[in-house]
């Protein structure tokens, strides 16, 4: 499951959905801020362990939907590096279509990647962050889990939960050391607009400047503004955040968070 990689300084950061797009550049901007990497996604691929060899770091294949081998994920991390000290989930599923059209399957399936593999992954972590009395977990939300998006119905619900899961979560854990916060990246241009514009039947331009419509700032997030907010919520001017979401959106949300 894993490559063998020494112990040394630094925290250790795991990042799940690693291969491509936001959390490739979260990888990144924890590597750049000096925490020993290990990097996530369902398959063992060259770009995963590109992405591994970029930062220096351990490539690990689990689907995270997949409890047992969530669990054994992080066990096998835990064997060889230490304690996870950052937790970041950022493994998705997003899928358009209407309601009336979707499969139920597929309904279960963005509930079991999106939200419940969230929380497999806090409660795998959450033991070893509690004996240590420190860590740091960021879940990736979205601005359609705060207005929908027709078409999304599944993945913005599934959204909306990891918005009540780290609400309630904060409190929860304000005894044990442990702060849980979420970002909601606004529509970030990322491989998924490619996915979206081939949906919609329309070019990737096309598609940007729709997308681009209704923000504020006349232009789509970009990874590295995702990544500086991670890097912001694990590092140590963030000690009084926790149980809150910051929102990445070029002011296309602005409602109460």
């Amino acid at each position: 499951m894993t490559e063998r990689l020494a112990r040394g300084p630094g925290r250790v950061a795991l990042v799940t959905g690693a291969q491509q797009g936001i959390g490739r550049t979260i990888a990144h901007r924890l590597h750049r801020d000096g925490a020993r990497l290990v990097v996530n996604d369902i398959l063992r691929t060259d770009a995963l362990l590109n992405v591994a060899a970029e930062v220096d770091g351990l490539a690990v294949h689990a689907d995270v939907s997949d409890a047992r081998a969530v669990r054994a994920m992080v066990a096998d991390v835990e064997a060889t590096l230490g304690s996870v000290e950052i937790l970041v989930c950022n493994a998705a599923v997003e899928t358009l279509g209407e309601l009336t059209e979707q499969d139920p399957a597929e309904w279960w399936h963005h509930l079991d990647v999106n939200l419940t593999g969230t929380i497999e992954l806090i409660q795998a972590v959450l033991p070893a962050m509690r004996g240590r009395r420190a860590g740091h977990i960021v879940v990736l939300a979205s601005i359609w889990g705060y207005t929908g998006w027709p078409r999304a119905s599944a993945y913005a619900a599934s959204k909306t939960g990891l918005v009540g899961l780290t609400q309630a979560l904060g409190p929860e854990l304000r005894r044990d050391g442990v702060t849980i916060t979420a970002v909601a990246p606004g529509i970030i241009d990322a491989p998924q607009i490619q996915v979206d514009a081939d949906d919609a039947g329309i070019s990737l331009d096309d598609m940007r400047t729709r997308y681009s419509h209704d923000i504020p700032l006349g232009r789509l997030g970009t990874t590295p503004e995702v990544a500086a907010a991670v890097s912001f919520l694990t590092g140590p001017a963030a000690k009084h955040y926790t149980g809150q979401t910051v929102h990445a959106n070029g002011g296309g949300y602005r409602g109460p968070s």
